[in-house]
């Protein structure tokens, strides 16, 4: 979240902000609240100041009546602590909640606009748009004649949306983990398998909603605990309430996990096969970093999303998010929109998103220079490395041939054992 004290001196620009991102806030409240917190904070303790001196009294009264009418005036003081105590909660429960929904700022070199509509194409990848001398399958058709995806079977045990990867896709799925994994380990990465589960205000703090209305989480009843959509939220809340040597950053950290997503309100052709699915695999990127470091890092992250999707030779377009299509925590997002031509459109395969100290505000997440005193907010970053079920769909089309084949991609082949999936007998 965004510092309190910059917002108060900030208004405008952070008014601004807001309808840039098309977010709907009631800043003049939060500001009226945050007067009203101060000025009850400041009464508190004046009260309990003055409750300290009458009963430091109490011992030098001169007899006992003097002694219980001072005992009267404290509890009488206490009391109205009491109340503007409980008023002073209620105070800031709605600031926080106001507090919440404020977006992070925005890159002043991020495209202003308020959806996907204004997003800027800012590059290609160097694999040209295939063309086809055959009316090119999507990716589901292709599934189907090659036995790799049960949607129906996943279905029955899971509901729509959930679907078993078979045959070939499973190597493929492993083989794409590796793939990633090789190059983000040559780079420094330190490799995680991260857990499936985490606390709700870790993702509270990442910037998930775990539970309402407009959730996109999967929560566990009964307990704090909610299905990761990412391994952002996990590798994230890594550091929650710690404090690092400022000598260790940047820490470039790359987990593998299962992601898990309701996609509430989802619907067209997106939602047709594994393009949009409520669980899928992931390698994903993240870095704690100096704030001085994180422009640089989300450069280096988005050129290794690039590397990655070159290495697979599949052709894509880079995006630069506008400002209205921003998550609330990112305050600079580039995707990677791979051509998938059975769909006859860009799909987004890759995301990597810059939160400067937003999250690390709200994890209480540090560092600590050597020989200063006190402690500093980390800068956040996350990208990801290989969203498999994207991924599948994107190699499936673009790789497809006359015949009803798919040519594995050449890096792949290692992990696959065949340069190529042909139609079982």
């Amino acid at each position: 979240m965004l510092d309190r004290r910059f917002i108060l001196e900030n208004l405008e620009k952070v008014r601004e902000n807001c309808r840039n991102r098309n977010v709907q806030v009631d800043l003049d409240r939060f500001v009226s609240l945050e007067q009203e917190r101060r000025r009850l904070q400041a009464e508190l303790e004046e009260l309990n100041r003055q409750a300290n001196q009458v009963a430091q009294r109490i011992p030098k009264a001169a007899d006992e009546t003097q002694r219980e009418a001072l005992r009267e005036e404290g509890r009488q003081i206490r009391l109205k602590a009491q109340q503007v105590q409980q008023r002073l909660t209620e105070v800031e429960a709605e600031a926080a909640a106001i507090h919440r929904v404020i977006p992070n700022m925005s890159h002043p070199d991020a495209p202003i606009g308020p959806g996907s509509e204004a997003n800027r194409v800012i590059g290609y990848g160097r694999t040209p748009k295939p063309e086809f001398p055959f009316p090119p399958r999507d990716h589901v058709e292709i599934a189907q004649m090659l036995d790799l995806v049960d949607l129906e079977g996943g279905a029955r045990v899971a509901g729509h949306g959930f679907y078993f990867l078979k045959n070939e896709a499973v190597l493929l799925e492993l083989a794409l983990q590796r793939y990633a994994l090789d190059i983000l380990l040559s780079e420094g990465f330190t490799p995680m398998i991260t857990p499936d589960v985490a606390r709700n205000h870790i993702l509270e703090g990442i910037g998930f909603i775990p539970r309402g209305p407009e959730t996109q989480i999967y929560s566990i009843e009964g307990t704090d605990l909610s299905l990761v959509a990412t391994a952002e939220i996990t590798l994230g809340g890594l550091l929650a309430g710690q404090v690092v040597d400022a000598d260790l950053l940047p820490i470039k950290l790359c987990g593998i996990s299962h992601c898990f997503r309701t996609e509430a309100g989802a619907h067209g052709r997106a939602t047709r096969g594994i393009y949009r699915v409520h669980q899928f695999t992931k390698v994903e990127m993240f870095a704690f970093t100096l704030p001085d470091q994180s422009d640089q890092m989300l450069e280096y992250f988005r050129d290794l999303e690039c590397r990655i999707f070159d290495g697979l030779g599949i052709h894509y377009r880079i995006i630069d998010t506008a400002t209205g299509d921003l998550g609330g925590p990112a305050y600079r997002k580039y995707d990677l929109e791979a051509w998938m031509p059975g769909r006859g459109e860009y799909g987004e395969v890759t995301s990597t998103s810059n939160c400067t100290d937003y999250q690390a505000r709200r994890l209480d997440a540090r560092y600590r220079v050597r020989g200063e005193k006190g402690t500093r907010l980390l800068h956040t970053l996350n990208g990801t490395a290989i969203a498999v079920s994207r991924a599948l769909v994107a190699i499936l089309e673009n790789y497809q041939q006359a015949d009803g084949s798919v040519i594995i991609p050449e890096v792949l082949r290692p992990w696959v054992g065949k340069d190529r999936i042909v139609p079982k007998d």
